[in-house]
């Protein structure tokens, strides 16, 4: 067998005022061919496994481009162009394939193409008309109708947080392996469960629902189950929720699948929809609380889903306070970073922080402050695989310690704290700036664990988001969407 693998990701959010370009990606970094040949990250990871597990079969690998950025807003023309373009041409140069294996995202948009995944998908068919073709899909994608036609296989992550990213990846491989091998036949239908919330997994009834889910996987022709989320602030026509199945060569079983699975979803949808507390609340609940340390998530300045993460509103209502004891976030902020660099730890001085990229981030924060700790090139867990932080400072002011960063990132771990010396266990309050991909590392030390909806550009009203291209016939826009 011969075996072609890639990746190409970012996720795409409509409203956030930073582009997607080459900077962004090169953050990632971007390896020509030649990611696998460099220590495992999270966003390599797939590739890893996928070249490991065909070189254990003795067939060969042809490995081309691995590029995945940070969110953020559409990706530049010419740039998604250019890395689909070196797909292509690295896979027309490898001969005649057997599987294509890609490790992308689902929610990517590019000025002219608002379905990058699909777009490069279909190019890569028109090359490789009879290859096995799968994607390894975070479930916050639009999954549109042109990926479900191009590809053979898609496989979205069940967790979130997003900690299962290796499973999933030998999941995708398995399944592509047994298809070439002629020993199934998938057959992919999905149903829309006309929803948009925000679903994480750790515990409650998504954490039931995503265990009932994988037990069905293997079980009378049905070969996987995947939930695509979507992406809230992607304007897509296709955003929102998705159920997806795989069966053995029968159809209409998919299609039932998937209906039955998707309709279970959204019975729970008034189960799974949050009470989010504003600032002022969750400060009050914040302070009520009688041990800490208290997880407060920052959850509309979340770099993971394309917020500049300068936001400063709620440490300026921390500071206003008078709070103490308090730990946050990674503020992404390269000025500050080079300057308190440049100033050396334990220097005292005024710095301005934050609030740089727009009225989303707020109004940036003139302190006095002391540096109390620079580090490089230190990662952050991400379930089990490191996420790198770039440079790094830990500054302190009244009794608040800051964290600033100059590769934007969410905070996913502690780690992103205490390789900096900081120690959580004893503060009050913990703000990190995140959505939801942080309970897989704070709630194991969280007293109480509070999301904020912050301003920013992730603000969680789902019923309002501002959309221009999708219908508003979705819950909790409209009562009942399928009326």
């Amino acid at each position: 067998m011969n075996v072609f693998i890639a990746g190409l990701s970012t996720e795409t959010n409509s409203f956030s005022p930073l582009p997607t370009g080459n900077l962004g990606f090169a953050e990632g970094p971007v390896y020509h061919g030649d990611a696998t040949r460099h220590e495992l990250q999270y966003a390599t990871a797939p590739l890893h496994i996928w070249r490991k597990s065909a070189e254990e079969r003795g067939w060969s690998v042809t490995e081309s481009l691995s590029a995945h950025a940070q969110p953020a807003g559409p990706t530049v023309r010419a740039v998604y162009e250019a890395f689909r373009d070196e797909i292509l041409s690295d896979l027309r140069a490898a001969g005649a394939v057997d599987i294509i294996l890609f490790a992308l995202h689902g929610a990517m948009m590019a000025d002219g193409y608002e379905d990058c995944e699909g777009d490069l998908i279909a190019h890569c068919r028109a090359i490789a008309p009879d290859a096995v073709i799968g994607g390894l899909l975070d479930p916050h994608c639009h999954l549109t109708q042109q990926m479900l036609d191009a590809a053979t296989l898609l496989v979205a992550f069940k967790e979130y947080p997003h900690v299962d990213v290796p499973e999933r990846a030998a999941d995708l491989f398995r399944l592509a392996a047994e298809t070439a091998g002629g020993h199934i036949n998938p057959v992919m239908r999905d149903y829309d469960c006309r929803m948009i919330i925000a679903m994480p997994t750790p515990s409650g009834p998504m954490r039931d629902f995503v265990d009932a889910m994988s037990q069905r996987e293997g079980e009378h022709g049905i070969l996987s189950l995947s939930i695509g989320h979507g992406f809230p602030w992607g304007d897509h026509p296709r955003t929102g929720t998705r159920a997806l199945a795989i069966c053995d060569g029968d159809s209409g079983q998919a299609e039932t699948v998937a209906r039955e699975l998707g309709q279970g979803l959204y019975e729970l949808r008034h189960e799974l929809h949050r009470d989010i507390p504003d600032i002022a609340r969750a400060l009050e609940m914040a302070e009520a609380e009688p041990s800490g340390p208290v997880i407060l998530a920052d959850m509309s300045d979340n770099a993971g889903g394309g917020a500049p993460s300068d936001a400063t509103f709620l440490l300026r209502a921390i500071l206003d306070r008078g709070l103490t004891s308090v730990a946050t976030g990674i503020f992404w902020d390269p000025v500050a970073v080079r300057i308190c660099r440049e100033a050396g730890e334990g220097a005292t001085l005024p710095l301005r922080l934050g609030g740089k990229c727009g009225p989303m981030s707020g109004d940036p924060l003139d302190l006095t402050v002391t540096v109390r700790k620079c580090a490089s090139d230190l990662t952050q867990r991400f379930g089990r695989l490191p996420a790198p932080l770039g440079e790094t400072v830990w500054i302190e002011t009244d009794g608040v310690d800051i964290v600033l960063n100059d590769n934007r990132s969410q905070t996913f771990h502690p780690e992103a704290f205490e390789k900096l010396g900081i120690d959580l266990s004893e503060r009050r309050i913990v703000c990190v700036k995140s959505s939801n991909h942080y309970q897989a590392g704070f709630n194991p030390i969280a007293a109480r664990v509070i999301p904020v909806a912050t301003p920013g550009a992730l603000v969680p009203d789902f019923a309002n988001i501002p959309y221009q291209r999708r219908r508003r016939d979705y819950w909790p826009a409209v009562e009942d969407p399928f009326a």
